[in-house]
């Protein structure tokens, strides 16, 4: 099946390349952060909301595979007492503006060591970008990390070992940029070791998630897409990326008021779990419960 995402990236979506595998994120904290990038922010409540559950389930607090990690993010806001803004307001600063790469990290390493949170979840992350991942391995976000084309190669055996015991795969940005070849290859990584994750990921809304879906299934993961509410993503870089969303929006049918309507990309949450535990708890009374959806 196409990707309808592919083709948006293709014709209208702002394009970001120049940011996503620099020798160390500042330009990517810079741009993303002068449109209100708001993705990462959200996923930090959700999935620590999850490991939280499962901790209390288990005993134990899951790994997290993180897809297309870049500079490390989403681990960031996982095992460091910092927010989003906080990350914003590094990145900018001028007191680090003169910083080589190498220098920046062994900077990062120290600040990041310092904002460690009590027992935090063991964190793999994994993109394309090589320079992004090194960088998070460098600075201390990721514990493991491999650079991957999995939309195109088969995992390498370093991710395949990394992968093992993985409790929950995250995405925030990336679905549409991966698709299903990427998830069957995770999954199977993951099932390598006996055990199948939750998979937890936002896709803005006019992606059609019900291919990854499929893939998930046959793992015997069923996905529930959250219904109590969608999550702002980013604003648009301009009108015209605006007005192309609203067309696909139209064309799927979808209301875009209050929403795309008044500049902003939003992501629906799709949460992936066994047959059993969603008849038990389904996702809006899962995360509704926890207070994590009440901002």
């Amino acid at each position: 099946m196409s990707n309808p995402y592919a083709r948006h990236n293709e014709q209208s979506k702002a394009n970001f390349d120049h940011v996503y595998d620099l020798p160390d994120p500042r330009g990517y904290y810079q741009t993303l952060g002068a449109l209100d990038y708001r993705a990462p922010e959200h996923g930090s409540r959700v999935f620590s909301a999850l490991l939280r559950t499962v901790r209390a389930a288990h005993g134990t607090t899951p790994k997290v595979l993180d897809l297309c990690c870049s500079y490390g993010v989403n681990a960031a806001l996982l095992k460091l007492d910092l927010t989003l803004d906080d990350l914003y307001a590094r990145y900018g600063s001028g007191e680090l503006a003169g910083l080589t790469p190498e220098e920046l990290a062994a900077s990062d390493a120290d600040f990041y060591a310092e904002r460690r949170r009590l027992a935090p979840p063991e964190v793999v992350g994994t993109d394309v970008a090589a320079n992004a991942v090194s960088y998070a391995l460098r600075a201390g976000l990721l514990d493991a990390g491999t650079a991957e084309d999995l939309e195109n190669n088969e995992p390498t055996e370093g991710l395949r070992r990394a992968a093992r015991g993985t409790g929950l795969v995250t995405v925030t940005g990336g679905v549409g940029y991966v698709w299903q070849r990427t998830f069957e290859r995770v999954l199977s990584c993951v099932a390598d070791g006996g055990s199948v994750p939750w998979v937890a990921a936002f896709a803005v809304r006019f992606v059609d998630y019900a291919p990854i879906a499929a893939v998930l299934y046959r793992y015997g993961l069923v996905t529930e897409k959250l219904s109590t509410r969608t999550f702002k993503q980013r604003r648009f870089e301009n009108p015209g990326e605006r007005d192309h969303v609203l067309r696909q929006l139209a064309e799927a049918g979808m209301d875009p008021a209050g929403k795309e309507e008044a500049g902003w990309y939003h992501a629906d949450l799709y949460l992936s779990r066994s047959a059993v535990q969603v008849s038990e708890v389904p996702a809006d009374e899962l995360l509704g419960a926890s207070g994590v959806l009440d901002y």
